[in-house]
């Protein structure tokens, strides 16, 4: 967007813009979200930054009345696959609370001063920078939405010390944490009550509301349900719970969501976490459910075609499902490749017995998913199905368990391809689909996979009028006649990773499917 688009979403006050960029006003020193419901600022007085950040390193402080870090974050980390946007996923993740930012550049292959220079750049702050801010963004939320100690606060958010917790909320919110507490009555963008109490293994429970763009499709939910895995998972066409293993203990969250209240609040229910490990839980946790996406601009793209017009119509909202775990994703999409989702589970559960038991246990949830070394040693002999197969399992966890396969939110889409085509039994399906779910690469589509041809079917015979398009005398240079929709949906691009999702749900809900060994009735995808 260039200056005048930013500015005309400004004066239309557009939610939809809202943790996209930010409105600096160089007259009152503070930066707003776009929808800020304050006197539009004269265009002269007006600049524009990619991230809170940028805006902090420039002398500004955060809006009072608009609370610009109370909103979903910005899609443009999934869509950028270049190092700015690997890195901001990797920033989100609490690499640099856990590793520096040595450790940050290392992963993405550059010095500390080479990513400095190429962040400061791009995004107006430096890794240091935008990790503060990513600090001060979680502690607003935690002070808003819970009734922790302030001191439980700092560290959560990743804060060395409590002086610097204090320093930090003062220069961004210009307010004390007790008065930023405060604001929680005027409704910020956290809803609803919170519990705080200290649960086993000295862990935190907490229950927070999740901001979002609206709308919301709630289908993301039936996407994970259908492929629970039992004392791992639980799920319901409204809810998900998991355990889960993160750097510093294990953890364990539940997800809700309630169309009918006020709202329409997504509730995570962290049932336990070690409070280093908060930040990351929460960035996963939102790429889990591709709450950051903009599902205005992506249904506007996709209906844009004839052939998906009536699903995004039937289902607004859509989103793209991702990953808590990229080397459990990888295990689950091998396993699961070209068998029904109901034989993957099946797989998926033998395998579970080799996992530890959770040291945080409730609610029927007591088991982690096994780590690559436990997949790779004990494991394999609970593997059922062609030896191909398991022995391709068995040498892609091996290589993750020595670190000779090393992948996750920082890697683009080139990088997955170079790293994990090479393995037996994985090929551009499988980088595709774990392209889709690990790095949320928003225009992946799966041509190839028997479900999606489905669910162009499924979608030509309820729309026979959005099967073909005008013809006219000529071709073009692929041979289509001018005016015909192309095979691989690009029309749509950035978004076919969203069409792929519609063409699933489309091939679910058919009637009567053809039936292919890549065409589950439950659920349109193959893999687990």
């Amino acid at each position: 967007m260039d200056f005048w688009q930013r500015y005309r979403a400004i004066d239309a006050r557009d939610t939809r813009f809202d943790g996209q960029f930010y409105t600096a006003v160089r007259t009152t020193g503070i930066y707003c979200r776009p929808s800020c419901p304050a006197r539009t600022p004269k265009a002269e007085n007006v600049t524009f930054y990619e991230t809170s950040a940028a805006a902090h390193d420039a002398g500004y402080r955060a809006c009072k009345r608009c609370l610009p870090e109370a909103v979903p974050g910005t899609p443009a980390w999934n869509i950028r696959s270049d190092i700015a946007g690997r890195a901001m996923r990797l920033i989100n993740d609490g690499v640099i609370n856990r590793d520096g930012v040595e450790g940050l550049a290392s992963r993405l292959g550059y010095s500390s001063r080479q990513l400095n220079r190429i962040l400061s750049h791009e995004l107006g702050a430096g890794p240091l920078s935008l990790a503060r801010a990513g600090r001060a963004q979680t502690a607003r939320t935690l002070l808003v939405s819970t009734q922790m100690k302030l001191a439980d606060v700092a560290f959560a958010a990743g804060f060395s010390s409590v002086r610097q917790f204090n320093e930090t909320i003062g220069e961004v919110f210009a307010m004390t944490p007790t008065a930023l507490r405060g604001t929680a009555v005027r409704g910020s963008a956290v809803r609803g009550t919170a519990s705080h109490h200290r649960a086993p293994a000295a862990t935190t429970a907490l229950t927070l509301n999740l901001p979002y763009r609206e709308p919301f499709d709630p289908g993301v939910f039936d996407f994970l349900a259908v492929r629970v895995i039992p004392g791992i998972e639980a799920g319901t066409a409204t809810s998900y719970a998991r355990t889960l293993r993160l750097p510093h203990a294990d953890a364990r969250f539940g997800i809700t969501y309630d169309a009918g209240a006020p709202g329409r609040p997504l509730v995570l229910t962290i049932g336990a976490v070690d409070l280093r490990d908060l930040p990351s839980l929460l960035s996963r946790v939102r790429r889990l459910l591709d709450l950051d996406a903009d599902p205005v601009a992506i249904d506007g793209a996709l209906a844009a075609d004839p052939r998906l017009a009536p699903a995004v119509k039937a289902f607004p909202g859509m989103r793209m499902p991702g990953a808590v775990d990229p080397q459990e994703l990888l295990i689950r999409a091998m396993i699961g490749q070209q068998i029904t989702v109901a034989a993957a589970r099946t797989a998926l559960t033998q395998l579970s017995a080799c996992g530890s038991e959770s040291l945080v246990p409730a609610d029927g949830l007591h088991r982690l998913f096994p780590t690559a070394a436990q997949i790779a040693d004990p494991g394999f002999g609970l593997l059922r199905g062609p030896r191909r197969r398991i022995d391709s399992v068995r040498s892609a966890a091996s290589a993750m368990a020595a670190g000779d396969l090393d992948f996750g939110y920082g890697d683009d889409l080139a990088g997955l391809q170079s790293k994990l085509l090479p393995l037996p039994g994985v090929g551009p399906w499988t980088v595709g689909y774990v392209a889709m779910r690990v790095i949320g690469a928003p225009d992946v589509f799966l041509a190839n996979d028997a479900a999606v041809r489905n669910g162009i079917l499924a979608l030509r015979a309820g729309n026979p009028a959005a099967a073909g398009s005008r013809e006219s005398a000529g071709c073009l240079e692929d041979g289509r006649p001018p005016g015909k929709p192309t095979p691989d949906f690009t029309e749509v691009s950035p978004w076919r990773s969203y069409a792929t999702m519609h063409l699933w749900r489309a091939a679910a809900i058919s009637p009567k499917p053809r039936q292919t060994r890549q065409a589950p009735a439950l659920s349109a995808v193959p893999p687990i």
